[in-house]
This record gives structure tokens, sequence and C-alpha cells, in this order.
């Protein structure tokens, strides 16, 4: 059977996908809806503000935020996780059909379950870049990219999707460009054009029956693109004027806000999607390996390259060895330890069975249960090492105590096994018991850390199962009856007598109970740290964040910010200053960017964060820029943000309060980083046309007529399609470029009636801010302050400071409607602790009401639980003083550190309570079988205990990659089980003789120095 399992195990272990964390599920749907050239306003009244109407109310739906931006909409549904996610997405499609017709020239929505990533973080990132020699703008690339490379990418097995997000360009247009002053010259009316152009389709006549054959009639009124030229928009003497002697007809895409660098050289960045349940890590390594065949192949032939911008293979092998290594170390050092007590070979052979044992058939049922191997789920098994040893250890130690000369082996296995099945039933019972709460924990939290509690009740439910089946076997087998004898056994006489000498009278036992209760929970409140929500994993790369002035031009941005950037770097990417840099890259949006910049040496991350807020990003012209250090968990966690969201309908007001709250903010974190989103400015420059009706009715105009010439005098009208039987491409009436409001003004116009006019007859042409973007949240229009704490700082300080010293004000300053809510991390922090303390309690109730079925004891039950306050207070102490050496706060992990104690400090209690319980039964006084019970179980009470501290300890004591997500836990679970193993022994004794009187009694054995006789059954 042994072997059986250690086969499934290795076979399991090398099927299991192996990535850096479990895969979280998000229950989002997101809308995206693109309305090309629509303002934030348009975008918000006539597609946002419809959607919303229809999507409010879905059964399940926790949030609704949405964003008007400058030519897209984008709506965010967040649900429950109870929520049934396909029947909602049939829902959300059913109802957004209700909405009334969108713009003409507007998208139909995109509906997307988990968002534009499908709710996974990208697998990785690579940049197309120019070799030296081509002189070809990289934009022209992207047909070559969709035809030739994504095919490529996309064929690799465990790659869900390839796409191109930046550097791109705008999609691929149909442009009819016109020269206004020569259609004007010419006479021609811009606004009847445009109704030509929108009316030139193909146009079906049905069928008709000539003779014997049945013909379909066809009107072919739709212009190819050689054809468009020779369009006639007018005769005049005798001779047309055609559409071509205005304009110029060309394909082409149209311009785009982005800009992206990668290396100092221009690129476009390509996402890289992975399937769910695919091995994150063979998958990148095949990715990879196809990247570098079509750098020698295709991509070589245009003189293109493709390079990756972050290889998080890297970080999950780092932190993967580092877990695995600790792995390692704890089963060395929880093995040292079995052997330093029972100095056999034999004997400790067998008891660490338990550990390969336990964790094959570990590995067997993560691969049935379609789970991953990744830091959690490694983390749990190291934790499981020690605690996998606890019943092999009482099982072999009661045989050898049973072992009698001349006696058949597997009698006494079986006599011994037998009389401690009960009580390890009920530690092993508690313990699994203790991780349903863990497992069933809702949101984000409870899907990150299920792979921990589920690894380690797996490893302890197959640890008792070997401890009572095959470790017996083994023994009455292989263990030799000259074992050696307890070097330890005056020592543990001595604990003995000293924990009965400390009950020896009424008033030492109530002392000792008081102490030992009310001191622990005492120091336990004190000492408790400040919360946090998720560890602070920090990645070895440095995440800049650009603010640009509202309405900065793409000029602006390339050529007097980005350049100036591509520049101070160009030393530390060549080697020639230090920090030398790996890579770096730039990706700029309408009104904001990013910069992610990584070193060459790890170690250089605080020295690069330092020199690209202080050097390469000080002082750039009108731009605000933030810098941190990149956060693994920002994708959970949201970065450890506190978002404050302020609301009201009056929006000036929001604004002046949002303003001061910036300010505030900033008063009380100096140097954390504080931003507003959207921008407080709200000045993205307008050109506004107001209409001179009577001016308009004069000449024989209208405002339908004068708003399509504005559309076209902008960034152009959309007049139609155009298929070319691949693809679709919009057909664009546009203007020439015009240098200024001043020069739109005087644009002239021909009137339907022949007069030629100026546009600004027409309309008034005034210069005017409007909003870059608008956020909505819950429907009401919403202003974010944003404020990641300083490190060092955990969340529940940051808040506590923004209750007292800043909300107060902030309120003071708020329109009379106004309310301030709060997003991110904070608001997952409250959510969380909620559902923690809740879990607390039902697991505490949960092991009471276990323990009394067990026991059939309510008072036992109850003395066991007792004991568990002690355990608090040692995990306390013990993150206290990890906080001396390094930042570590009382986040999720951590607390749920203190449930798993739950049921690993009950296990000695257990013991004591079963083992004094035997005692009486074979006719012991109390005192007797308190005695008797200290006697027989401190051995195996330390030895376990020292076990599972050691086989934890690599994981407290190891920095490296990844280590600050369990080293919390490790510290709360090996400072509580120090702490409550010498406690319960103090605690419990006392509790059972609490009843009993007979002092002379006790004082006598303790007195005698003598060992009870022990009965054997």
């Amino acid at each position: 059977m042994v072997s059986i399992v250690g086969f499934l195990g290795v076979y399991s272990l090398f099927k299991l996908p192996i990535q850096l964390f479990p895969d979280i599920e998000r229950p989002t749907i997101s809308i995206q809806t693109f309305w090309r050239a629509a303002s934030p306003q348009e975008i918000e009244s006539e597609i946002l503000e419809p959607q919303e109407e229809v999507l409010q109310g879905i059964p399940g739906l926790r949030n609704m935020r949405a964003w008007a931006n400058q030519g897209n909409a984008w709506v965010n549904l967040e649900f429950g996780l109870e929520t049934d996610m396909q029947r909602t997405l049939i829902e959300v499609i059913s109802r957004m059909n209700r909405i009334p017709p969108l713009p003409r020239d507007a998208l139909s929505p995109n509906i997307m379950m988990g968002g534009g990533g499908g709710g996974t973080p990208a697998l990785t990132y690579f940049f197309l870049q120019k070799l030296p020699g081509n002189n070809q703008e990289i934009s022209q690339y992207v047909t070559f990219f969709e035809d030739v490379i994504r095919p490529q990418l996309e064929s690799i097995n465990g790659v869900a999707r390839v796409r191109m997000e930046s550097g791109v360009g705008g999609n691929e247009e149909f442009q009819i460009v016109f020269d206004p002053y020569l259609a004007a010259e010419l006479g021609i009316d811009i606004t009847n054009i445009s109704r030509l152009l929108g009316s030139s389709n193909d146009v079906s006549g049905g069928f008709v029956d000539v003779g014997r054959r049945k013909y379909t009639i066809r009107f072919q009124g739709k212009y190819t693109p050689t054809e468009m030229g020779d369009m006639i928009l007018e005769w005049r003497d005798g001779s047309p004027i055609k559409l071509q002697d205005i304009a110029e007809i060309k394909i082409q895409r149209a311009d785009a806000s982005n800009f992206s660098v990668q290396n100092g050289n221009p690129a476009i960045s390509i996402r890289i999607d992975r399937e769910n349940k695919a091995n994150v890590l063979s998958t990148l390594e095949a990715v990879k390996e196809r990247v570098t065949q079509l750098n020698q192949s295709v991509l070589a032939n245009e003189k293109l390259t493709m390079q990756q911008s972050f290889d998080a293979s890297i970080f999950i092998y780092r932190a993967v060895n580092l877990v695995t290594s600790n792995l390692i170390i704890g089963i060395i050092l929880a093995i040292a330890i079995l052997w330093w007590f029972m100095r056999q070979t034999r004997a400790t052979f067998i008891v660490a069975l338990a550990i390969p044992i336990s964790l094959f058939s570990t590995f067997v049922v993560l691969q049935l249960t379609g789970r991953s191997l990744n830091v959690i789920s490694l983390a749990g098994l190291a934790f499981a090492v020690g605690m996998v040893l606890d019943a092999a250890i009482v099982v072999l130690e009661n045989i050898v105590r049973h072992k009698q000369p001349n006696e058949d082996g597997i009698k006494t296995a079986h006599r011994a096994t037998k009389e401690v099945f009960g009580a390890l039933l009920a530690s092993t019972a508690t313990t699994v018991a203790i991780f349903i709460p863990v497992i069933f924990l809702q949101d984000v939290e409870g899907q990150l850390f299920a792979d921990l509690a589920l690894t380690i009740a797996i490893a302890v439910m197959i640890s008792f199962v070997v401890a009572v089946s095959v470790l017996p076997v083994a023994a009455s087998r292989w263990l030799k009856d000259d074992m050696p004898a307890d070097r330890l056994a005056g020592l543990w006489t001595k604990i003995a007598n000293k924990i009965m000498l400390l009950n020896a009278t009424a008033k030492r036992r109530f002392a000792t109970i008081f102490i030992l209760m009310v001191v622990p929970i005492t120091f336990t409140v004190l000492l408790m740290p400040k919360l946090d929500y998720l560890p602070p994993v920090k990645r070895d790369a440095i995440d800049s964040f650009f603010n640009f002035p509202a309405g900065a031009s793409d000029g602006f941005i390339q050529q007097e910010v980005m350049s100036l950037v591509v520049e101070r770097l160009k030393p530390y990417m060549a080697g020639e200053k230090q920090p030398a840099l790996k890579n770096y890259y730039i990706i700029t949006w309408p009104n904001g960017g990013t910069l992610g910049i990584r070193a060459k040496n790890q170690d250089d991350v605080r020295d690069l964060e330092n020199l690209v807020r202080d050097e390469i990003l000080k002082d750039l012209p009108d731009t605000e820029p933030f810098t941190m250090q990149g956060n693994l968990f920002g994708g959970f966690g949201n970065g450890r943000s506190i978002d404050m969201r302020l609301q009201a309908t009056d929006q000036e007001g929001l604004n002046f309060a949002a303003q001061r709250g910036l300010e505030l903010l900033r008063e009380a974190f100096p140097g954390a980083n504080v931003r507003a989103n959207p921008s407080l400015e709200q000045a993205e420059p307008e050109i506004q046309l107001y209409p001179n009706d009577g001016r308009m009715m004069e000449v024989g105009m209208d405002r339908t007529r004068v708003a399509s010439l504005v559309r076209s005098m902008g960034d152009g009208m959309y007049v139609g399609e155009y298929f070319d039987g691949i693809k679709r491409m919009n057909i664009i009436f546009k203007s020439q470029e015009w240098a200024n409001p001043e020069q739109l003004a005087v644009t002239p116009i021909v009137t339907p009636s022949g007069e030629m006019v100026q546009l600004g007859e027409l309309v008034d042409v005034v210069r005017a801010v409007g909003p870059s973007q608008i956020q909505r949240v819950d429907r009401r229009r919403t202003l974010s302050l944003s404020v990641n704490p300083p490190e060092g700082m955990s969340l529940e300080e940051a808040m506590a400071k923004i209750k007292q010293e800043v909300e107060p004000q902030l309120m003071a300053m708020m329109p009379t409607d106004g309310a301030i809510n709060y997003g991110g991390s904070a608001d997952s922090l409250n959510k969380a602790i909620d559902t923690m303390s809740q879990n607390f309690l039902f697991a505490m109730a949960l092991l009471f009401v276990l323990m009394a079925g067990l026991f059939k004891s309510l008072t036992d039950s109850l003395m066991v639980i007792l004991s568990i306050p002690l355990a608090t207070v040692g995990g306390v102490i013990a993150v206290r003083l990890l906080n001396l050496i390094s930042f570590q706060p009382m986040d999720l992990l951590t607390m749920i550190g203190f449930i798993i104690l739950l049921g690993l400090v009950v296990n000695n209690a257990i013991l004591l309570v079963h083992q004094t319980r035997n005692g009486e039964r074979q006719g012991l006084s109390r005192q007797d079988a308190v005695h008797q019970a200290l006697l027989m179980r401190l051995r195996p009470i330390f030895m376990s205990t020292l076990t599972s501290i050691f086989g934890m300890l690599p994981l407290l004591l190891m920095p490296g990659a990844g280590s600050v997500i369990y080293r919390g836990l490790a510290a709360v679970i090996v400072g509580g089980m120090c702490v409550s193993t010498i406690f319960t022994l103090l605690l419990l004794p006392t509790l059972l003789c609490l009843r009993n009187g007979a002092v002379q009694k006790i004082e006598r054995v303790s007195n005698s120095n003598t060992q009870p006789v022990i009965r054997h059954t």
C-alpha cells in the first residue's frame, strides 16, 4: 500500500500545475461600449445612464461602478461568490437588449465575464520592437502581427488569448479628407456630401422570374475605394465636380492617444493570457521557446523582435524553491528531534514514515480536486510536516510502554493503539474541523487560503490513518525489544511532581487558574498588532504612474515628457551608471501612463525606487508622477490602497471638498502616494460651439446640418462601413486639420441656398473646459481619493488616522447631500474582519460540540476550550517580536494562524484529559489519574510539539522571495505552540484537580517523589 501511495503521489506531483498563487474566482461582469469621438459627458448621458438603468437590481449584485472616458464607456458589475454567474451573464445580456438604440456610430456593447482579461492576471507581456535598419513605423506591423504572430502564439497549449494593447494606434479607417476652402471655392455643400456618402449602399430589389429562370435584383450602389473618388458631387458648365477634386481618399489608422516604449524603442505591447487550470510555468516556458523561434525566423526577416517585459517564472521558481527548501529542512529538523528523543534509528524511521505517506497522499488529493501546486499549498505542506508526526509519536510511545518480553508484537501494538485511539481520533477531528471555517471563507481571502487549510487537513487526516494502521504493523515487525531507556525520565517525573505541587491547595489552584486565564487575555488585548489586509508581497520591480495635465496633446507627452524619461534612463540601461537596468517599459493613455522598471541585480530594488523617484521622474513638465515597489497581491487586494469615495450632486462643491481632501491626506501621510481619480482638475480643454439659430435659418441651415458639419470638422463623421471581404472599416468623412479655434471660426461654408458664410456666423466658438473622465458608483457621480499607507504602517492604523484627522474636516466641507464611503483594501479588510470573527466563533463552537461528543462530557470539553486563550498570547508576542526585525502586520493570513492554533493547541489538552479519564476508569483517584497522565504523556507532548515547531521553523526564519506571505502565520503558530504547551501543562491539571479536596494525598504523592503504579488494560 505504501508503495502504491508513493507511486501515485509522485505521478500526481508531476501532473499538478505549478503557479505562484491559487486560481482566484472573480465574480464580475464588465461591459465596454465604444463610441468614437464622443466626450465623457455624451458617453455618460447616452451610454452609461441607460445601461445603469436596466442593470440595477440584478440578483447578487454587490456594487456597480462605471467610467465615462473619451470615446468609450466601461461598466463593472461585482457579485457575491454565491452567485450563479452563468445565469447572471444570461440575465445581463437579456437586460442589455432592453436599452434604447445606440448612436449610429457606437459599437455594440462588449460583455465580458470576469473583466477584460477574463478575470485572471496576464500570463506575461511581450513588446514588439524594430531592429536597427528598419525604417518603418512600428504601427505598420499590426496586420502582420494579427496574420502571422498571433496564430502562432495562440496555438500553444495553455494559451487562451493573445492581443495587442498599446502602441497600436487607432483602428484602420476608410478616410475621406476634404479641403473646406477648395469645397467652398467650388460651391460644394459639405453637408450634402455626407448625405450622399451615407446613402451609397447596395440594395436588394428582391427576385423576379424571367422566362425559365429566377433572377435576384441588386442595386450596386456602394462605392469601392477605387471608385469613391469618381463620385460626382455636382455638374458645373457641363463638367462634373468629383469627390477627388476636393478630398483625398485613403485607408489608414486613426490617431490614438497611446504611446509605448520598451528599453528606449517604440514598441507594441502584447498581452498573453493563459487558460484556466493551465500550468503557468510550463505554458510560460512554451511561450518563451516559441517567441525565440519567431525571433530567429519570421520576425528577423521583417527586422523585428519580441522582448519579454517581466518574466514571472523567475519569481515563481524562486518562491517555490524557497518554500520547497523550507519543507525539506523542516523534515530534516523534525526527524532530528525525533531521533534526539528516541535514540533508536528504527523507531525514528517508523514514526518518520508518516511524513512521506501523508505528503504523497496529499499530492494525490490535490490532483483529484483540481488544485495547483503554489506557494500557499506548499506552505501548507511545510506547516504539516511536524503535525503529521503527532499521532505517530503517541502511538509508538504507547506501543513501547506496553511492550513486554516474549509477548506477541501484533497483540501489543493492537492493545497500545486501541488505548490511545479515542484521544487521537478526538485530536485529529478537532484539527481537521478547525479548517472547515477557513476552507469556506468567502471572497478573495477564502479562495486564496483554502489551499493552505485543505493541504494541512488532508495531511493530518492521512497521518491519523497511518498512525493507527501502518505504524502498528511496522512496529510489530521492525521494532526491537531493547529500546533505549528514556534519558529524560527523571525530568518528566520532576515536572509532573512540580505541577502537582502547584495544585496542592485550593488557594494555589485558584491563583494558578486566575493568573493563567487573566494574564494571557490581558496581554493579548494590549499587545495585539494593528490589522492589515493581505501580506505586502513585493516584486523585484518599480512601478510608476503619470498624471498628465488635462488635455495634454500626444506631441507634448511624447516629445516633452516621455523622451525626457527615456533620455534619463539611457546611461542606466547601458550600464554606465548604477544601478544597471535589466529592462523597462513606458505605456501612456489619455491623461495618464505607467513606467515599469527592473534592475539587473534584484538587491538594488530599494536604490532603484529612490533613483526613479528622485532623479528619473523629477521635475517632469506639468506631470505628476507616483512611484512605488510593485505588489504581487495588487490584483487581489488593491495594492494596500484606501479609497475615500466622495459623492454629491453639487459637482462644484464636491470638487472643492475633494481638493481639500487631497491636501489633508498629504498632511496626514507625508511621503505617501496620494492621488485622485478622476483628476480633480476637470479641465479638459473644450471648444464649444453654440448655435446661432436666427442666422442658420436665414441661410437655410438647421441644427442637425450644423451638428454633422461640426463632426466632420473634428475627428470626422461616420458615414458608413466598408467591407473588403476580410474585415470591416468605418468610412470617415473629415476635414483637413486646422490650427486653432480662430481658424475654425473663419472656415468657409457653402449653404444649401448657395450662399458662402463663415462657420463663425452660424455658431459662437467658445473655449471652455470639461471633465476628462467621469466615475460613477452605484449610479452616482463619484470622486475617489486614494492613499497607499507608508511602509511600516498597517491599514488599520491608516484608517484610524483618516477617520480621526481627515474625515471630520472633509465632511464639514462636503455639500449638504454629500457622503463618504470607503473602498479598496480598506473596504475589503472590514468585510474580511467580520467574516474572520464569525468564523473564529464558529470554530470555537464547533470544537466545543465535537469534543463534548467525543468525551461524552461537557465539563471535559469546556476545560479543553479554556486552554485556547493561552495560545493566542504566544502568537501575539511572536508577531510583536517579528516586528522588531521587519514589518509584519496582522494580515489575513496571520489571522488565519490563530484559527489554525485552535485545532493544534487542544491536542495536548485532549491527551491529558483522555489519559486522566482512562486512569479513573482503572480505579485511580482524580489526583493519581492526573499525575499518571502527566508522567505518561509529557514525553509525547514535548516530542510532538517540538517536531511541529522545528518543522515550521524554516518558514519563520528563512528570508527570500515570497516568504512574507507565510512568515506571519508561522510566527503565530510557533509562538502560540511554545507558550500554550507550557501553560496547558500548568492549567489543565489544575482544572482537573479543582473539584477534589484530598490535599493530603496530593502532598504525599508529590513529597514521596515516587511514580504511582500504572495499570495496563
